[in-house]
């Protein structure tokens, strides 16, 4: 499900408790939580709606200076009306973590265990050392570029980037990524794990 920074920040101050999406089947589950670019979202419940029983409370609820106003946004599919219960959870966890470039012996071991582990089990073999290594040498690059330069498609490129960024050791920028304090302390542990 996308928010909008707008909204995120909305549901940070509690001004925006619920969302309303068309969807042909459920976008999120309730019960759960969704990291978002501005941190982390619950979803407290998930539920169709028929139009007509919208309020204007539900629509204020949801940010809206009005029903109409509301259902108007929502014209934009036929699917199904979900009613979806939001609130504030906390900030991003992985920002803390990323700047945590001061790992012990066994912290350092997990992550890299983990990293290999995503190489065993990936069918194109050993990847996130690469990865790391040209996020690290062509910081801030358009991501079409740098998977132009892995010869890997971009949509596969990003979603690769998304598991080193979870296990803290990229950060999105504006144009591209950068390697994180922890990541960069990472990559040179396994080059130098390499070297051995």
């Amino acid at each position: 499900m996308l928010i909008k920074d707008e909204i995120i920040e909305r549901i940070r101050t509690g001004e925006i408790t619920v969302l309303f999406r068309r969807w042909s089947r459920p976008g999120a589950k309730a019960g759960g939580t969704q990291l978002t670019q501005g941190g982390v979202i619950g979803i407290d419940s998930v539920a169709v709606v028929d139009e007509a029983a919208i309020t204007d409370e539900d629509a204020a609820a949801a940010g809206y200076p009005s029903r109409e106003n509301m259902i108007e946004h929502l014209n934009y599919r036929e699917d199904p009306i979900y009613r979806i219960g939001v609130r504030w959870v906390g900030e991003d966890p992985r920002v803390a973590l990323r700047e945590s470039s001061d790992l012990s012996d066994a912290e350092l071991a997990e992550v890299i265990t983990k990293l290999e582990k995503m190489d065993r089990t990936s069918k194109r073999g050993a990847w996130t050392k690469s990865y790391l290594e040209v996020i690290e040498s062509m910081p801030a690059t358009y991501s079409g570029l740098l998977a132009n330069y892995l010869g890997v498609a971009q949509a596969d490129f990003k979603l690769s980037v998304r598991k080193l960024k979870a296990l803290g050791l990229t950060e999105s920028l504006e144009v591209g990524y950068c390697l994180s304090p922890r990541g960069k302390k990472v990559l040179e542990s396994r080059r130098q794990k390499h070297e051995q």
